[in-house]
């Protein structure tokens, strides 16, 4: 039953309590609310804005009736809109959108924001414009007010409004429930009110925005995304980009890591800093691209914004911050410190993985959340949190430390607590016990201990049972994901050189990946017959074809002008070898008493400690239900 009334009460911090909406007339038999929306009405806190309202049912015709051009920061300049611009091909306009050339002509934009959406690919039954009006009429019937909820999938959601008149505000409301209304498996959507707005500013009506909202939330495009639709694919997106940032903005990752005590959190608002907190003259920037390539040029701009936000900050500064509230505040003010050009040239210049191999990563991450049960709306602390500061112990590292090291892990793996598989205290120096208590665990991390105090390690990828596959020879197996890593005296990671130097390498189909394998005597630098032979004699490895891991790092997707970069781990009787090319970054010999370490072409990585060096202490640590 709906409740009547001509205006809503004023919740505590002037929050909205609900959404008024028009109660149809006696003898109108178009249905209640209630029967359309098949819900029980729910409350939800969204804005601060005042929610009193009429509903007129006819729209007014032409963009802009829906903004209050009193609070838009700048007048676009009306330029001559050339005839056949529409009809350029997708490169040109992506060239176009990237350069800003909409920003020229508020009709232009609107009509370019039109077509583009209509050419989405999606699916074959989404509501239109007709669809609206007929929902919406039967929703909130004739012209008096009543009060109806915002739907269940915006609880705990911001609402940006963008400079939209009260008209406009009405208009967001009203297009949010008709979406939830058709589109009952949404469950979670922070970024839609965001979108809604931005696309009224260049809507003729409510029903055009509805429209051109529903065909980006149905579209079906292969590898592509435009909008998380549930708590699962926003999650997994937020581990995505916490990935991406991992790999491509070591700098502030570090940082971040350093002076925060849950990285996760600061990256879970990695969306929120481009439609909720930038200024409306960068989002509409960002939105511009958005419509042309998707979901990708958001990790691409909010890596930017990342990198920018390093380079105007120090560890000291952030002492004693809240670096989540800071960065946000940062990008709220960030025409101080970079232009929207600026910021679009310098997001454009990072070289991302493909949209299909960011899609593969996306999909690792939703299984990785599935596998602990994360699904619905939940703390993130109670996730995401998994080196437990009170009850973590080594004999190696600090827990503050392993954090570190955690913070390095790709985000679906770091989703696990540490597991202590191995350790010389208490299995003895034991190569053999090394792979008993190894075998059967991916991926694990390394750590080592010197008589010297220095501490250093490696995150290796793939079970150490993968050595058994080349039968009689020992070969180099790994994925991309690897890495190897200092803690004291300095904190460093090094990572795949292909990571850092994208260039290097270029796509190629798998069956062109074939190399020989070396001995495992030609492993440790020995040759058969016992004498020592140069470490820049290495033979090639021969490059595993598994594909259950981080299938988008699997050297079979490189063609690689040198193998010998590609060599990420390898076990034989003799010992153990981590980065090869060149020289090895780490090897131990079956005592696992003495190593050595050297610059490798895998990771391009100096001496992790003293070159020759004593075991005082080894660990191996797994994730636990990985």
């Amino acid at each position: 039953m709906l409740q009547v009334g001509l205006s809503l009460p004023h919740s505590p911090g002037g929050a909205a309590g609900g959404f008024p909406m028009a109660e149809p007339a006696e003898g109108n038999n178009t249905g209640t609310g209630q029967e359309v929306l098949g819900s029980s009405p729910v409350t939800i806190v969204i804005t601060s804005e005042a929610d009193t309202w009429d509903i007129d049912a006819a729209s007014c015709l032409g963009c802009g009736q829906f903004v209050d051009w009193d609070r838009m920061p700048d007048p676009e300049q009306q330029a001559h809109i050339p005839r056949d611009i529409l009809s350029k091909p997708p490169k040109e306009l992506k060239k176009l959108a990237r350069e800003g050339y909409w920003a020229a002509s508020r009709a232009l934009r609107a009509q370019v924001y039109h077509q583009l959406i209509q050419q989405v690919a999606c699916r074959l039954v989404t509501p239109d414009a007709l669809v609206y009006r007929d929902v919406a009429s039967r929703l909130f019937g004739m012209p008096s007010v009543s009060s109806h909820p915002l739907p269940e999938f915006l609880e705990g959601c911001s609402m940006p409004t963008y400079c939209l008149n009260l008209e406009g505000v009405t208009a967001l409301k009203k297009i949010l429930i008709c979406v939830g209304n058709l589109f009952p498996d949404i469950t979670y959507s922070p970024i839609l009110p965001s979108l809604v707005a931005l696309l009224l500013h260049y809507s003729e009506d409510e029903a055009q925005c509805f429209e051109n909202i529903s065909r980006l939330i149905a579209s079906n495009a292969p590898h592509t995304s435009y909008i998380d639709q549930s708590f699962l694919a926003h999650q997994a997106s937020c581990m995505t980009f916490g990935d991406l940032a991992n790999k491509h903005c070591p700098a502030a990752h570090k940082l971040i890591a350093s002076t925060s005590e849950n990285v996760f959190e600061v990256y879970s608002e990695w969306l929120s800093w481009l439609f909720h907190d930038l200024p409306f003259n960068y989002a509409i920037r960002v939105f511009d691209v958005y419509l042309l390539e998707g979901q990708k040029v958001l990790y691409r701009i909010a890596l930017a914004l990342l990198k920018q936000y390093r380079l105007s900050v120090t560890s000291a500064e952030l002492e004693g911050t809240d670096i989540k509230a800071d960065l946000q505040a940062f990008v709220q003010n960030i025409a101080e410190h970079v232009s929207v050009d600026k910021l679009l040239e310098r997001a454009f210049g990072i070289r991302l993985f493909s949209r299909k191999e960011i899609w593969l990563l996306q999909m690792a991450n939703r299984k990785a959340l599935m596998e602990r049960g994360i699904t619905m709306v939940q703390s993130r602390q109670s996730f995401h949190l998994a080196v437990d500061m009170q009850n973590f112990s080594s004999s190696i590292v600090t827990a503050q430390e392993m954090r570190i090291v955690w913070s390095w892990i790709p985000e679906r793996f770091s989703l696990f607590p540490p597991l202590l598989l191995f350790s010389t205290s208490e299995d003895g120096c034991s190569l053999q016990r090394f792979y008993t208590c190894c075998e059967g665990y991916e991926p694990t991390v390394l750590l080592i201990k010197t008589t010297e105090g220095e501490v250093c390690g490696a995150f290796l990828s793939s079970d150490w049972s993968e050595r058994k596959k080349n039968g009689a020879t020992s070969g180099f197996f790994g994925t991309g994901e690897c890495f190897v890593f200092t803690v004291h005296p300095e904190t460093e990671r090094y990572e795949w050189v292909f990571i850092k130097k994208p260039e290097l390498a270029k796509a190629v189909p798998r069956s062109r990946q074939r190399s020989p394998s070396p001995s495992p005597a030609s492993l440790l630098g020995s040759s058969p017959d016992g004498r020592s032979t140069s470490s820049n004699h290495l033979t090639v490895p021969t490059p595993q074809r598994k594909g259950r891991l981080s299938p988008f790092l699997a050297i079979r997707h490189f063609l690689l002008p040198s193998k010998t970069a590609s060599m990420f781990m390898s076990g034989s009787r003799e010992g153990i070898v981590i980065g090869g090319g060149g020289g090895q970054a780490l090897s131990l010999d079956a005592s696992l008493l003495w190593g050595h370490t050297e610059h490798c072409e895998t990771f391009d990585n100096p001496p992790l400690c003293q070159e020759n060096f004593k075991v005082q202490l080894l660990e191996v640590w797994g994730f636990q239900n990985a």
